[in-house]
């Protein structure tokens, strides 16, 4: 698919537009490029993405961690393991809870974290650099709306199987109730 002048892909009754695919081709590029830019440092996308995730918290489980890195709970906790002992992450028992362990970020991970952060900074600088300011502004709400469309298929099985075809919306709007499979 070619884009009309002003950028956009055309739309036509039946085929999409080609943001599925642009996306993919997106979230693989960025995907080698950020495994360059921490590679230097020791860091996996993903123990970047842990990091991150405990500088904005006080403290998190590793259920919660495994959750929100997009890893099963046996990699999250092979992946504190590993960063616990390059002395990145603390492992305290939760007080309020025999079993919960809670994780947290050490000075050292502190410090391996803000130079992640300036490796990353300078590859979404260039990534974003043809982008407008009010691109670049907009480009963080927009992509945050396209993910809760996507997650609200997760939440809502209805409207996951009316997005792929698998029921008619009709027969949920007037019943409330998926439709029967003959």
């Amino acid at each position: 698919m070619s884009p009309d002048d002003d950028g956009a892909l055309p739309v036509s009754a039946g085929r999409p537009a080609g943001v599925c695919y642009l996306i993919g081709r997106l979230h693989h590029a960025l995907g080698r490029r950020m495994r360059d830019a921490l590679a230097p440092l020791g860091l996996s996308v993903a123990q970047y993405t842990v990091l991150s995730f405990l500088e904005g918290q006080v403290q998190i489980s590793n259920a919660q961690l495994a959750e929100r890195s997009l890893v099963s709970p046996q990699s999250a906790n092979e992946m504190v393991k590993t960063m616990e002992a390059r002395g990145w992450v603390s492992r305290q028992p939760d007080p309020g809870h025999g079993r919960v362990v809670r994780l947290g970020l050490t000075a050292a991970g502190r410090a391996q974290l803000a130079e992640a952060h300036v490796r990353i900074s300078r590859l979404e600088a260039h990534m974003l650099g043809r982008l407008s300011e009010t691109q670049r502004g907009a480009l963080p709400k927009t992509l945050r709306e396209v993910l809760h469309a996507l997650s609200a298929m997760i939440i809502d099985p209805v409207l996951a199987a009316e997005v792929s075809g698998d029921e008619p919306f009709t027969e949920r709007k007037k019943t409330g109730k998926p439709a029967r499979k003959a």
